[in-house]
C-alpha cells in the first residue's frame, strides 16, 4: 500500500495495463507517470525516480482482521468477495504471464515468501520454513529483524526488534491463539501482542516495534526483482 500525496500534491492512481516482469504498472491521473508496484517508484513520465511513502499493511483473513479492528469499513460489492478467480493459477505451474526472467532453484517458483528490503538489500524467509518456526529472530546488512508467521491465517509480519534503544530478542509465550498469540522479550520480560507489535505489559508496556519494508510474494516473482537476495534456510 503506498500514499497518494506526492510533493504535496495528492494524486489517483489507475491501472495502465502494462506489466513489467509480471507485476502490475500503475499511471497517476495528474501527470500520467507511469508507477511499478515491485520497485514502489515512478519508471517513466514526469515523475519517474521518485519513491512512492510505503503504508505497512497485514495480509491476513478477514475474521483476523476484523477481531483486530472489529469497526473496520470494507468495500461492499455485493457478496462478489465469496470466492478467488485466481485459485487455478496458485494450483498451475505458470509463472505469470511471461514467465519468470531469473530462475532460481533453490525453492519451488510458486513457494510463498515474504521479502525484505534493507536499502536494496534484500532477504526472502519461505512461509514453509516460518510455519515450523513461527518466530524468527534474525540480522541482516546491520538490521536486526523479527519475522512473526501465523499458521492459522498464513501471517506474515516483520518488525524491527530494536525498541527504545535495546536490541530483543522474542519467543512464544505459551500456544499460538490467533490474533492474540503473545511474545515475550528475553531481555525485559515485557510481553507483546504478535499480530501489532506492541507490547502490553512490562517494562517496555506501550511500545511499539517498528514494521520494515517487506513484501509477500511467490519466489519466482521475488528473484525476477531481486536475483542476488539472500534466502532463510533457518
Amino acid at each position: 500500500m503506498y500514499g497518494r500525496e506526492i510533493n504535496g500534491r495528492v494524486h489517483t492512481f489507475g491501472v495502465s495495463g502494462k506489466l513489467i516482469m509480471n507485476a502490475l504498472v500503475m499511471y497517476d491521473h495528474q501527470t500520467d507517470t507511469l508507477w511499478s508496484q515491485f520497485l514502489r517508484r515512478g519508471v517513466r513520465g514526469e515523475l519517474a525516480g521518485t519513491e512512492l511513502e510505503v503504508i505497512p499493511v497485514t495480509q491476513t483473513t478477514w475474521a483476523a482482521w476484523l477481531e483486530l479492528h472489529p469497526d473496520t469499513v470494507a468495500l461492499n460489492k455485493s457478496g462478489r468477495y465469496q470466492g478467488d478467480s485466481y485459485t487455478s493459477y496458485y494450483a498451475s505451474r505458470s509463472a505469470g504471464v511471461i514467465g519468470e526472467s531469473n530462475s532460481d532453484d533453490r525453492l519451488g517458483s510458486k513457494e510463498l515468501v515474504v521479502g525484505v528490503d534493507v536499502q536494496g538489500n534484500t532477504k526472502a524467509y519461505p512461509f514453509a520454513e516460518l510455519a515450523r518456526r513461527q518466530v524468527v529472530n534474525d540480522s541482516f546488512f546491520g538490521q536486526d529483524v523479527l519475522v512473526y508467521f501465523d499458521k492459522g491465517t498464513n501471517t506474515a509480519l516483520v518488525y524491527d526488534r530494536n525498541v527504545d534503544g535495546r536490541k530483543l530478542t522474542f519467543r512464544l509465550e505459551g500456544e499460538p491463539s490467533g490474533v492474540q498469540t503473545i511474545l515475550v522479550d528475553e531481555e525485559t520480560g515485557s510481553t507483546w501482542l504478535a499480530f501489532t507489535g506492541r507490547a502490553i505489559d512490562g517494562e517496555l508496556k506501550g511500545e511499539t516495534m517498528e514494521r520494515m519494508l517487506s513484501h509477500l510474494s511467490f519466489w519466482f516473482a521475488w528473484t525476477d526483482w531481486n536475483p542476488d537476495t539472500e534466502l532463510y534456510t533457518g
